[in-house]
């Protein structure tokens, strides 16, 4: 099965690189090689390789499962957690009313 590559503005690439290097440190803080956290994701020490990249065509729920080996599952709860940008917008909405 062939992957989509996914393009990304070099912006926000830098961004996704930002978090797979933060889960590499994650890992090494917690003394654990790649193999141990590939096995314990389920997903090949390639997958793991490009997470630790920043690869934006890795699916989702594998970036998951890295992080929930790592303890870092309830990180996910905190993307778009404070929708600044939305509160601004519907106050907007509702200013006009």
């Amino acid at each position: 099965m062939k992957t989509k590559k996914q393009t990304l503005l070099p912006k926000f690439q830098k961004i996704l690189e930002q978090l797979g290097e933060n889960i590499k440190l994650a890992r090494k803080r917690r003394n654990l090689s790649t193999i141990q956290v590939a096995e314990r994701a389920g997903i090949n020490r390639s997958t793991l390789y490009h997470i630790e990249k920043g690869n934006p065509s890795v699916a989702l729920g594998a970036y998951f499962n890295v992080l929930r080996v790592l303890g870092l599952q309830d990180d996910f709860l905190k993307l778009a957690a404070d929708d600044e940008f939305g509160r601004k917008l519907q106050d907007l909405k509702l200013i006009g009313k």
